[in-house]
């Protein structure tokens, strides 16, 4: 079974005054089920993690709201403000919807990079463990010191690293990034994603540039604790789907591809099997083609 642990919907009329910007024409637009689905038949993808891409409730309802139509979407990553006083009492409403799986601050937009490392979060740390829900980590490399801080204060909350921490790629910057990523990966509670390193290689978006952050995430997570993701549709800013899915299949062992690129997304997010999806035409008539 192979599992998308990391992909976006959205409606642009929810998005004035937030990203994207109108100049990033591939992705200025709505993004909605039924334009993902030719891609996922045609890539052999039999289901979806869909994250949340705005700091709002309303938009994890939104994608709860899409989960109950759509069987493919296994798990919904939502967001709460974690330091609000009302927080375990969100959770635990948001959290009866058995497709709300994992929960996660927009770290990377916010001005201070040790906003994590806080004691005030621990009321919403509780109420998340107490419903069995995971933590997605957005960070940048800057922000993995408290990122670390915070996990181990909370060794029983598994967390996830979106995208490889956001390695700057396009620079060639790499120590400072591993050295960083060395100490999450000793934690056993801790993950990551295989997603959103292309958007992140500028020019560099070769298999020689990559090589070394993607076979570093395998080396320090090990195939138990690695997610392949698109991070659909954000990937169409640096190239396809397919194009993606197929360099990370190249440089994953193959005796690790059932853990990569399935098996550890069901384990973490502690997913059910995706039901059958009925057959969707090559293109839907409310959208432009998918790459």
């Amino acid at each position: 079974m192979r599992i998308d642990a990391h992909q976006h919907f959205w409606l642009m009329r929810d998005r004035v005054g937030e990203w994207p910007p109108q100049d990033l024409a591939a992705i200025y637009r709505d993004f909605l089920p039924p334009d993902l689905e030719p891609t996922l038949d045609a890539a052999g993808v039999d289901g979806t993690v869909v994250v949340q891409s705005l700091p709002t409730v309303a938009d994890t309802r939104f994608m709860l709201g899409l989960a109950d139509d759509h069987c493919f979407i296994l798990g919904v990553v939502g967001w709460v403000d974690l330091k609000a006083a009302d927080a375990p009492a969100r959770i635990a409403e948001l959290a009866a919807h058995p497709k709300l799986k994992a929960l996660r601050p927009m770290l990377q937009s916010l001005p201070d990079a040790d906003w994590i490392d806080d004691p005030a979060l621990d009321p919403a740390v509780e109420a998340m463990i107490a419903h069995d829900l995971r933590f997605d980590a957005l960070v940048f490399p800057q922000h993995l010191a408290a990122l670390a801080r915070f996990a181990e204060r909370h060794p029983a909350l598994p967390i996830v690293i979106d995208h490889g921490a956001k390695p700057f790629i396009a620079t060639g910057a790499f120590s400072f990034w591993r050295s960083a990523m060395a100490r999450l990966a000793a934690m056993p509670q801790v993950s990551c994603k295989l997603s959103g390193l292309l958007t992140e290689a500028g020019d560099r978006r070769d298999l020689p540039s990559l090589r070394p952050y993607i076979e570093t995430i395998l080396e320090l997570f090990g195939r138990d604790r690695v997610l392949w993701g698109s991070d659909w549709p954000v990937v169409r800013l640096a190239g396809t789907y397919e194009a993606w899915l197929d360099m990370c299949l190249r440089l994953v062992p193959e005796a690790d591809h059932d853990a990569v690129f399935g098996g550890n997304a069901r384990t973490f997010y502690r997913l059910d099997a995706p039901g059958a999806r009925p057959a969707v035409p090559s293109k839907s008539p409310s959208s432009v083609p998918i790459e």
